[in-house]
Parts: C-alpha cells; structure tokens; sequence
C-alpha cells in the first residue's frame, strides 16, 4: 500500500526531537512564532537555511518537507499577486520590472510564512495528538492543536477520491472537497470529544 504524505503527518520513527517534552515543545513554537514577527528579512532567510539543514539531520525527507509547505506556497503566490496589483496602483511609471518586483513587505511575509510552517513541521511530525492532549490540560486547546494534523489527513483522503472518480480542477472542486470537509472534521470533532469526555480525561 502506498503511504500517502500528508502536511505535519506523524513519524513514527524516533529522533531526537521525538524525546523533548510535548510541552516545551509547544512553548518553544509559539515563542520562536512569535520572534519571527519582528525578525528582519536576512534572518528569517537564515533561520529557514537552517531549518532545511536540521530537517536532513533528523531526518526528514525531501518529499515530507516540501509536503509540508504546501500550503506556504498557495500563500505566497496570492501574496506576490497581491504585490503585483500594489505595484500597479502605486507606480506612475510601469514597467515590466518595476510591476514584478515583490515589494520588501511581501518579501518578509513570504519568508516569515515558510519559517513559522517549518518550526510547526518540527512539533507536529515528532509529537503525536495523544502526546499534546496529555501535555496540555486545556481540553478546548488540545484538540484543536491536535487536531490540525488530522484536518490535513482528511483533505488528502477526499482530494484522493475526487482524483480517483476524475474529478477536475477548479471550483466546483474547492466547493465540493471544502463542503466534505467542514462536515468529516465536525463528525470527527464530535466523536473525539465524545470518546475524551467517555474516559473521564
């Protein structure tokens, strides 16, 4: 059977970040999140360089890290077109260049994007959802960071059967896939906090 990767999707194979506390692990995310909000561009470029470097040496895969900045990319390129419409409505003298030209803003948008998904494939590819909801007693909070990687599972499954039926690109497709799962994640929702609730946790 092929293993499908899926954006954050566990490893069940153990490194050394799967042997930092959950906790600390999510405390550091959220900080370092946080200080990429006022990092300057060359140091978010760094910090991304970097986190390529860590991800080879604990041994994630090419194809699970441009997995998971997948949805980095879709960003990024609304983002630039966003730069590009500035450009046009800002310049007095257009020109090709001066219209494709990302602005320094959307420069450091883009790299703080890619960062902070990096940071997150960190935490969520070496910690399981059983791990977070017992590292964070807020059950409200728990579920929800837990449930980020579950969400991602679910698109991939209704996006492989939409493919399966040939179904087409376009938005017919974001509508259908979209409606499918808001309702998968809700009957999800419903039966983990059902089974949580049923333990007593």
């Amino acid at each position: 059977m092929v293993n499908n990767q899926t954006i954050f999707k566990y490893k069940t194979i153990k490194g050394p970040l799967h042997k930092i506390p959950p906790l600390l692990k999510l405390i550091l995310l959220l900080s370092l999140s946080i200080l990429c909000m006022y990092l300057p561009s060359i140091w978010l470029l760094t910090g991304i360089i970097l986190a390529i470097i860590f991800a080879f040496l604990f041994k994630f895969t090419i194809k699970e890290q441009l997995t998971d900045l997948k949805p980095a990319i879709y960003y990024v390129i609304i983002l630039y077109t966003i730069s590009i419409i500035s450009n046009l409505t800002e310049g007095i003298n257009y020109s090709l260049l001066t219209v494709l030209n990302p602005q320094q803003e959307f420069i450091k948008l883009a790299l703080r994007l890619i960062l902070i998904i990096q940071l997150s494939a960190f935490v969520f590819r070496t910690t399981s959802a059983l791990e977070i909801r017992s590292a964070i007693r807020i059950e409200v909070i728990s579920l929800f960071i837990s449930f980020i990687p579950e969400v991602f599972q679910l698109w991939a499954n209704i996006n492989q059967t939409w493919r399966a039926r040939n179904g087409k690109r376009g938005l017919k497709k974001i509508k259908m896939l979209s409606f499918s799962l808001i309702s998968l994640s809700f009957e999800k929702a419903a039966q983990k906090t059902k089974a949580i609730r049923s333990r007593g946790v």
